[in-house]
Formats: C-alpha cells, structure tokens, sequence
C-alpha cells in the first residue's frame, strides 16, 4: 500500500510541477474550497477557533468567510509547495520576496557570520522557508520534521524537500545530529512554533488563550548562545509570497538570561500580529487550545525533552570568520 501511495501522490506532484504557478495556485484553491464541505471536522476545528479568538470582533458570517478562504489557502498553500520545490532560485524571484534580510546581514558585517534561530509558523506557504535561505548564501537552512506513518508518503515528502538544499532533522530521534550540525556550521535554524506541544511545552496566552507553546527556540537560542528571530510567509497575491523577518527577540537582560517563558511569549505576540494582520493566512485547522494531558503521556522530542536542562549550558554555535 506504501508503494501505490507513494506513486500516486509522486504522479500528482509530477504533474502540479508541470504547470505555471498561477494554475496550480487556482488548482489549490479549488482543492481547498472542495475540502471545506467535505471535511466535516477540520471544518468544525477552524470555525471553533475563529469563533474563540475573533468571534468579540467578527459578525458569525465574517467568522464563516474567512473559514472559507482558510480552507482555500491551505489548498493553495499545499499545491503551490509541491511547485516551488522544484524551482530554481531564479524561478522564485518573481514569486518570492523576503524583507528584513538587512536585519542578519548587519549583524554580520560587526560580529561576523553566525548562526541563528528562527520562530516560525504555519503561515502562507511556509514551505518557502526552507527555499528562501538560498537568497543567503553563507548560510544553510535546517528545520525539524515529524515522520508520517505512512512510509511510502514519507519519503515522497523527503525527497521534495531535499531538493531545497535544506537539512532536515526527525525531530523524535535526530536531536544529537542537529546539535552536532549546529557546532559545525553556519545555519539558519527554523522550528515550527504555532502548533500544540504537549506537556513538554509552557503554558501560555495566545490570541487571547492559553496553550502548550514549544520551548524549542528559545532554548536553542540560550544554549547556543545565538540570536532569534521571527519570520512569517505572507501570500501577496495567488502564487506570491513575502517573507518578513522580524526584529531580533532579546534572550538577555541586563546581563542575565532571560526566561524559556519570556522569550516564548514574545513569538507569540509576534505570531499573534501576524494573525490579525491577514487571518486567512493562518492554519486555524489545527488544535492548538488543547487541555493539559496527563503527567507521563508526553512524547519526547528533538524540540522538547531532549533540550530540557540544557538552558545553563552555553555552546558556542558554528562560526566563520
């Protein structure tokens, strides 16, 4: 079954890659308003959520537009992924744009190059990410994964993103890897923070609620002793993109670290701009305001339990001069 799932979806990637950008983002979105009625429960998810954090704002019709086009551009998202994986840096210039690059580039013209951790999220095309850092040539990207079950779909999803350039790390059993990676070079470092994280994540407000947020960045930052930054992917226009890099998160004060808690809370303010700014743009799809689990039931992970402790510790992290 892993050998049909694997041909069929490779076939349909195959042919989404064939077409211009601006086809398959109508394809997507087509997908995505398809899925809208015939997902029943990710549907309930997404109007739940809107209604829970937007709802003081939004009239229920509002509330149910803007699930509509969520579903809309996830399709988009999803299909335009499978596309711009296999462009060429110079195929992206006319789709992708990235602001704030200055932002790295200064501090490295002082301090010299070194790496750095990124905050980012399910926003717009997120995939991109992994394809931006070409436009930064000293550095490589790297990010963390969740293996699907299905084996076939897996290595369908590897080898189009290993087109990128990009290392990824199983974020389950790779954690010494990525450690080892990061003491040896120079690389951006991006860690999906919007989603839920069990119990090996803090409690904290977002949009107005509290939820598990992953310690993954801040942790990494102080262990590192690297700089953080946000970066959200904003859809322009259907099968256009702008990276955003934001201001660097302070991760010391007067001296002293700051906390896993502090730093963590200032992704989320910077997520929840983001969020308000253009809501569609969102994965409201996902459970992101889940109760507390039981003590023990947490799965441990390259982003939570295996950087648990290491905040006293300071590494260098890969440095050129």
């Amino acid at each position: 079954m892993d050998f049909l799932f694997y041909y069929i979806a490779k076939g349909l990637i195959t042919a989404l890659q064939m077409l211009p950008v601006g086809g398959v983002a109508r394809i997507g979105r087509a997908g995505g308003a398809a899925a809208y009625w015939l997902d029943a429960r990710h549907r309930r998810v997404a109007r739940e959520n809107l209604t829970m954090c937007l709802g003081g704002e939004k009239t229920p019709s509002e509330i149910e537009a803007l699930a509509r086009e969520n579903f809309k551009r996830i399709g988009e998202c999803f299909a335009c992924a499978a596309k711009t994986a296999s462009m060429t840096a110079e195929q992206l210039e006319g789709h992708m744009e990235v602001i704030g690059r200055e932002k790295i580039l200064k501090r490295d013209e002082i301090h010299g190059p070194m790496s750095r951790v990124f905050a980012i999220g399910h926003f717009g095309n997120f995939e991109l990410f992994a394809s931006s850092v070409r436009l930064a040539p000293a550095y490589r990207g790297a990010t963390t994964y969740r293996a699907l079950k299905e084996e076939g779909l897996n290595r369908m999803l590897q080898e189009l993103r290993d087109r990128t350039g990009c290392l990824f790390f199983e974020r389950r059993t790779e954690g010494a890897a990525l450690r080892a990676a990061l003491r040896d070079q120079l690389l951006l470092l991006g860690f999906l923070s919007d989603q839920h994280s069990g119990d090996h994540g803090v409690r904290l407000p977002f949009l107005g609620h509290e939820c598990s947020t992953t310690k993954a960045p801040a942790v990494y930052a102080l262990r590192f002793n690297l700089p953080l930054h946000t970066a959200i992917c904003y859809r322009t226009k259907p099968g256009h993109w702008r990276i955003e890099v934001g201001d660097e998160i302070p991760t010391h004060e007067n001296g002293e670290p700051r906390t896993v808690e502090a730093i963590m809370l200032d992704v989320n303010r910077a997520f929840e701009v983001a969020v308000r700014r253009d809501p569609a743009n969102w994965f409201w799809v996902h459970k992101r305001w889940k109760p507390r689990k039981n003590k023990g039931t947490a799965e441990s992970s390259v982003d939570e339990a295996a950087t648990a402790g290491d905040t006293e510790v300071t590494e260098q992290p890969g440095r050129r001069a």
